[in-house]
Formats: C-alpha cells, sequence, structure tokens
C-alpha cells in the first residue's frame, strides 16, 4: 500500500453538545461508558494498522491531550505515530476559521512527508470503518479525492453535505446543508438522500495545490464541504465510496455511522448501545476498542436490606458501585456510585457520579464530578427540570459538570 499520513480534524467546539462542552471539546466528550468520542475513529485507524496520525487540536483541548497521552502514544516504532498538533497560528494570527483552513495552516506536516495519500477524518462520529478497503477504492478509481457516503432519511439534510453520484460511482453534484425540501434525493427513493461522512482520501500533491489555491481566495470560507470538494469537481476527478460495501471481520449487523453532534443524537447513540441487538458492537475480538482503562477494581453491585440491586440492560463501566438501587437501560461511566432505592433509567451517566438514596433519574445525561443528594428526581417534570438545567427540546435533561444537586440548606 501507498505510503499514508492520516490528520484527524479534533479542534471542534461542539456549541450544540453544550453543557457537555463546556469544559472540553467535542472530541473529548466520554461516550459508552469507558471511551471518547475521539476513540472512534483511532481505533478505525489503528485497527487499520495506519499508524501516521496527526491529530489537529483547537478549542479546551486540554483533557483531550491528556487522553491521547494515556490512551494513544505509541512505543518508538520506526515511523508510526499518534500526535497532538494544537493551533498555532502558522498561517497568520487567527484560529482555524474552516476545516480547509485547519489542514492549509499545518500543511507544513503534509509538505515534509513522503506519503502519497492523505486521509482526512472528522473525530466525532461513530462507526467502524477498515479505512484500507477505501484506499483501495481510491487507487482502483484514479480517484483525486474520495468521499465516504452513506444513504440518511431526506428530513436530516439540512445536518449533512448531500452528494449526487453517477452509476460509475463519481461524484457529479454536492451541496453542503441544503434546506430538505432542496435536497437532491437519491433516484428512485425520494424518501433518501445520500450524505457526506466528512471523512475524506486525497492525493497528496492535489491537496496541497487545492488547499494553497482555496488559501488565497478571500472570498472562500475555506471549508471542505462548502469550497474544496465544489470546486474539485469541476476539474479533478472525485469520487463517493459508499460505506454500506465496508466489511468488518466478525461483524455482526449492517454499517452504522451516527453523527453525535446534537445532545439528542448523542444520548440516542449511547442508548443503541444496549439494543437487544446493538447496530454496533465494542465487544469485537477481531476489531478491538482501545482507550485508556484507570487502574480501578471492577463493578460491584449489592443488595442492602430490604432493597435489591437490579441491572437491566445497561453498561456499567469500572469503579461503579450499586447498592441496592435499580439500573435500567442506562450507560454509566468510571466510578459511578448509585445508593439504596434509587432508580436511574434510560440515562448516560459520564463517570464520578454520586447518586443518593431513593433518587429518581430518568433520561439525564449526568457530566463528571457531580453528586445527587437523597431524594431528588430529575427528568420527571421537566417543566422543573428547564428551571434549573438544560433540557433538550426532546426532554433529555443534561447536568454539567461539577454540580452539586439538592444540597440546599
Amino acid at each position: 500500500m501507498a505510503k499514508v499520513l492520516t490528520m484527524i480534524l479534533a479542534g471542534g467546539e461542539g456549541s450544540r453538545l453544550y453543557p457537555l462542552t463546556q469544559s472540553r471539546t467535542k472530541p473529548s466528550v466520554p461516550f459508552g461508558g469507558s471511551y471518547r468520542l475521539i476513540d472512534c475513529v483511532l481505533n478505525n485507524f489503528v485497527n487499520s494498522d495506519l499508524l501516521r496520525i496527526y491529530v489537529l487540536t483547537q478549542f479546551k483541548s486540554q483533557s483531550l491531550n491528556e487522553h491521547l497521552r494515556k490512551a494513544w502514544e505509541l512505543n518508538s516504532f520506526t515511523d508510526t505515530f499518534i500526535d497532538a498538533i494544537p493551533a498555532q497560528m502558522n498561517k497568520g494570527k487567527h484560529w482555524y476559521t474552516g476545516t480547509a483552513d485547519a489542514i492549509y495552516q499545518n500543511i507544513q506536516f503534509i509538505e515534509a512527508d513522503e506519503a502519497e495519500i492523505v486521509c482526512i477524518f472528522g473525530s466525532d462520529h461513530i462507526y467502524k470503518m477498515d479505512i484500507r478497503q477505501k484506499i483501495e477504492f481510491h487507487k482502483q478509481k484514479k480517484a483525486t479525492l474520495t468521499v465516504s457516503a452513506i444513504r440518511l432519511p431526506k428530513e436530516q439534510a439540512y445536518h449533512f453535505g448531500i452528494i449526487e453520484v453517477d452509476v460509475n460511482g463519481r461524484m457529479i453534484g454536492f451541496t453542503e446543508k441544503p434546506a430538505v425540501e432542496d435536497a437532491k434525493t437519491i433516484p428512485g427513493d425520494p424518501d433518501h438522500v445520500l450524505a457526506s461522512m466528512g471523512n475524506y482520501i486525497f492525493n497528496s500533491a492535489a491537496l496541497q495545490k487545492e488547499l494553497i489555491r482555496d488559501a488565497e481566495d478571500e472570498q472562500s470560507s475555506h471549508d471542505f464541504g462548502k469550497d474544496i470538494i465544489p470546486h474539485l469537481l469541476e476539474t479533478e476527478d472525485v469520487f463517493v465510496y459508499d460505506f454500506t460495501t465496508n466489511k468488518i471481520p466478525n461483524e455482526v449487523g449492517g454499517a452504522y455511522w451516527r453523527d453525535v453532534g446534537t445532545i439528542e443524537s448523542y444520548w440516542e447513540a449511547n442508548m443503541d448501545l444496549i439494543k437487544e441487538t446493538p447496530p454496533i458492537s465494542f465487544y469485537n475480538r477481531a476489531w478491538p476498542m482501545h482507550t485508556h482503562y484507570p487502574a480501578l477494581p471492577a463493578a460491584n453491585f449489592q443488595n442492602h436490606q430490604q432493597s435489591n440491586c437490579s441491572i437491566r440492560r445497561s453498561l456499567i463501566s469500572d469503579g461503579a458501585l450499586i447498592i441496592g438501587a435499580t439500573v435500567e437501560k442506562s450507560v454509566l461511566g468510571f466510578k459511578c456510585f448509585v445508593d439504596e432505592d434509587s432508580t436511574v433509567y434510560e440515562s448516560v451517566l459520564l463517570g464520578d457520579t454520586k447518586i443518593g438514596k431513593n433518587c429518581e433519574i430518568i433520561k439525564t445525561i449526568i457530566d463528571k464530578d457531580v453528586e445527587i443528594a437523597d431524594g431528588v428526581k430529575i427528568g420527571v417534570n421537566l417543566d422543573s427540570d428547564r428551571k434549573r438545567f438544560t433540557v433538550s427540546d426532546e426532554g433529555i435533561v443534561v447536568i454539567p459538570k461539577g454540580a452539586r444537586i439538592g444540597f440546599d440548606s
């Protein structure tokens, strides 16, 4: 395989995930009990044996940098690395103004490298992909750029770049986040669109040339979806990779991809992990999911006097202690404590959470280092919750990091 360099965009502010992004960048948001959002894309590259990776950071990156250091520091193998690159204003006194500008401001890493192919991927999507299969498609098509795509309901079109493609897989049209009524649907399927997954494979020389051209265009927003892809369509061979053709060894189920850009999608992605038949599994030994695992004891479940401990369809991470409580359809991160006669239902606890006795927690996301006093109810009366907490339009309550609830004198 041709030498490959990877650049992962991990500088997102993640305003739609607030308050989970109040003190951390979006890719650093915990997910699935034991992981961070960025772990999914990094595992895809590591399991694909592509170990030359720059992670471009920007907003509130300290927790992400710590995670990369603890979980993803490679040994001194020849020419392999996973390096965090902070925004350094290499091309002027401004932060990254778009996804293309982020790569352009770090173009010296591409120029100094011998790679023929450059992978540019986002860091906040949940999916599995053998990147080698996409690279092989790119090479077979002799493409300048290859964009991954997935079929999605038309009503979601305004969130994504929408693609038109011919019978040979060549891209013939692209519109970034169109209005739903204007979105081009799949021929013969008026209810669905072909959406860009926001990850790209470029020929290195063509990428460098295009980044320099775009940087000199004062009218450009310097974004891959808004500017780079539409321009390349006019002069180069741009192909579309059908994500559903990607095969992971021993994986059960079809292609799964979710953009966790909102509170609702983040909660749904966590709930997907605990379905009776999960659409994505982190238990496939042929595709291991690496991360940083702190030195903690195994989760412990205890009955307490007249209160039985009940755990149903949930993921419970190490260091958890559940005493005489009910946890159902929930995901609990490291070091969560739930005391007797409390109920946690359809909720996501990011870790270091203490829930007192006789509490009722329903459809709630609780950030780290939160302590909840005895008798508190959250998610039961949303009108009351909206006066104290962030509540999404779909009725998901979000408790910010470090909150102390129910301890008012």
